[in-house]
């Protein structure tokens, strides 16, 4: 089964803003910092989702987010250091 592309958005960072990676085919790719939906949806843009406005509000699975949903964008006081590829 071939690898399917996928972002993954981190937790949140300590410092601020979550990081956004585009995992294809078992290659990670930065694709920067997001710190709201909107830079998100810049960066599915940017990796040529045709509407990524479509992808962020129906929970597509080609979206991941970890340490949360896109309504969390500042990290707890439990949490620990951001993970990242």
């Amino acid at each position: 089964m071939p690898d399917r592309a996928r972002i993954v958005v981190y937790p949140p960072a300590p410092t601020g803003g979550r990081r956004v990676v585009a995992h294809v085919h078992g290659e990670d790719s930065i694709l920067g910092t997001a710190y709201g939906l909107a830079d998100v949806a810049e960066f599915l843009r940017r990796v040529g989702v045709d509407d990524p406005d479509a992808v962020l509000s129906a929970g597509d699975p080609l979206m991941e987010w970890r340490g949360g949903g896109p309504e969390t964008w500042t990290a707890s006081p439990d949490d620990g250091p951001e993970p990242g590829p």
